[in-house]
């Protein structure tokens, strides 16, 4: 017969299943939704800075256009080249946008909820190594790119690809050397412990070299103009998705915006101070400073031209990666004097 202590810890594990679960649908049903505004924001933001209406006929303001457009990618029809190869073809997009959805899962929206007597903390899971869970599933996103560029067997996509991957290695690697300095502030590698650690001031008043260097990364990584050389229209088509249709190119665009409020809510937490703020819930803090990165991001969109492919690369080699370095030796320095 099962003791009264067994029943208490079964019912404890059914109910933390359940919360789990719970947080689980609110984050994927709230990422989903932001992706799919953000690209009626980036519609919208966009044809202001060029004087023009942007969408404007489906709903209040265009409101319904994302809903709109999620119907007409499902309803298109999905087509595969001939000479493709059919699985990696396929998966390609998937491994973008799940890649890209897996990463929210180590971000904090608040500080743990009390209910019951039990502390629910506001995180899918806390890992110790939380930023390099981060860094691991954004490496994945490179096999999506490329992947999905050779396998359509165009040389335009092949093309698309490779640069893709070479930039996105690139840039990882600006982006990873100037979180070294934060790592080091904070202590720890998990984003709840980075975001106690701003408790008395946010890490970006003390690392400014590290916030610019890794605002400028994120841009390249998630292949936004200036840095979109892998799909540059005017010398590609589309790039690396040229041959995709359907929901299948939607994915790849889905993993592009989901990376944006990933790259938003690293921003917050590692150097804004995560969902600190007066008066309004954590949760809409956090929400508040995804949506001002995207903006940032949106803003240069409309305002820089794209880079030339040497210029991209030397951005990275030449400029970004050596003052990431140097940004590590005098945080050491301080922190030892």
């Amino acid at each position: 017969m099962p003791t009264a202590h067994q029943n208490k810890n079964d019912m404890e594990w059914f109910i933390g299943i359940i919360f789990l679960l719970v947080k689980l649908g609110l984050v994927l049903l709230t990422l989903l939704l932001l992706a799919a505004y953000l690209v009626w924001l980036e519609r919208k933001f966009l044809a202001r800075l060029q004087i023009r209406y942007g969408p404007n006929r489906a709903g209040k303001f265009g409101l319904l256009q994302p809903i709109a457009d999620t119907i007409k990618m499902m309803t298109k029809e999905d087509s595969v080249p001939e000479a493709a190869d059919r699985i990696i073809f396929l998966l390609a997009p998937a491994v973008v946008a799940t890649s890209a959805l897996l990463m929210f899962a180590v971000v904090p929206f608040g500080n743990a909820l009390t209910l019951w007597g039990k502390n629910i903390p506001l995180v899918i899971t806390d890992l110790f190594v939380g930023l390099l869970f981060v860094f691991a599933l954004s490496s994945l996103g490179v096999y999506g790119v490329a992947l999905g560029g050779w396998a359509s067997n165009s040389k335009y996509s092949l093309l698309g690809g490779i640069r893709g991957a070479a930039q996105m290695i690139s840039y990882e690697l600006s982006l990873g050397l100037s979180l070294v300095p934060i790592v080091m502030l904070a202590g720890s590698f998990s984003l709840v412990d980075i975001v106690q650690a701003q408790e008395k001031y946010p890490f970006i008043l003390v690392q400014p070299v590290a916030f610019v260097i890794f605002i400028i990364s994120a841009m390249a990584e998630s292949k936004r103009i200036p840095f979109d050389l892998p799909e540059a229209e005017n010398e590609l088509g589309a790039g690396y998705h040229t041959e995709y249709s359907g929901m299948r190119f939607g994915l790849f665009f889905l993993g592009e915006y989901v990376h944006m409020q990933v790259l938003g809510a690293l921003v917050a937490v590692l150097f804004l101070g995560g969902w600190r703020g007066p008066v309004l819930p954590p949760f809409l803090w956090l929400l508040i400073k995804i949506i001002m990165v995207a903006l940032i991001m949106i803003w240069t969109r409309g305002t820089l031209p794209r880079l030339r492919y040497d210029q991209l690369m030397a951005l990275g080699w030449k400029v970004l990666i050596p003052a990431a370095l140097l940004n590590i030796m005098v945080t050491g320095a301080v922190l030892l004097l």
